[in-house]
């Protein structure tokens, strides 16, 4: 699909949900998979749109927002007026045309279990995307979402695929798989994925048609870079 747009634009679909279930632990989207992708996609030329299911102020993990999880890419987000008006006023994502873009980059954090995995907007989003060969980016907890979304002919869209994305392991080392809605490692294997994942915490980016996954929060700015060389060719 050509969307005829001199200026390629990137809808990048944010959580809205800030608390882990039941649970009380704060939750959002992690800050550098949010960071990384907004500097090195405007940089390469492109716009980047920032939506959520529910608009307006998308919620920031609190880790993410602390040593050792800060990154060059989330100092300069915290002090770039601009950068943080927009994750404050994100955009409705039902209100937009997503005909209009040309490629969708989904940061992770764990608010997603929760609202966008189980979005029937997001499912078709997806589908939509991934039918008209608009490319799909997905990091760390991200491509959980994938859980549910079908092709037309009714197999699961990650059925043959080769992904990755957030590890059982890696849940496990910071005491959290027990709080999850559901494991993502466990999901899309049982959907038919050809699951494959590296050491814990490492970058990993794994590239399947128009399906674009990172591994972990370090697999945000070499999936962000991936994309925008993507998006020039």
């Amino acid at each position: 699909m050509n969307t005829g747009n001199k200026q390629k634009r990137v809808l990048l679909v944010m959580s809205s949900v800030d608390e882990m279930g039941i649970s009380g632990k704060q939750t959002g989207t992690w800050f550098t998979e949010l960071a990384a992708p907004y500097y090195i996609l405007t940089e390469a030329g492109y716009e980047v749109v920032f939506a959520s299911p529910a608009g307006g102020d998308a919620p920031i993990d609190l880790l993410s927002m602390k040593a050792p999880f800060t990154t060059p890419f989330t100092d300069r987000f915290l002090a770039d007026p601009v950068a943080m008006f927009a994750a404050r006023n994100t955009r409705k994502l039902r209100n937009i045309n997503t005909d209009t873009f040309d490629a969708v980059f989904f940061p992770g954090g764990y608010g997603l279990l929760w609202d966008l995995a189980s979005d029937s907007f997001v499912v078709k989003l997806i589908r939509d995307f991934h039918a008209s060969q608009r490319p799909i980016a997905m990091v760390c907890h991200a491509p959980a979402i994938l859980r549910d979304v079908k092709k037309a002919d009714g197999d699961y869209l990650v059925k043959g695929v080769k992904l990755t994305g957030f590890k059982n392991a890696e849940d496990n080392e910071i005491e959290l798989l027990d709080h999850l809605l559901f494991s993502l490692e466990d999901e899309l294997k049982g959907r038919g994925a050809d699951y494959v994942s590296k050491a814990n915490w490492e970058p990993n980016v794994i590239v399947d048609g128009v399906l674009m996954t990172g591994q972990s929060p370090a697999s945000a700015a070499p999936l962000a870079e991936a994309l925008a060389q993507r998006l020039q060719g």
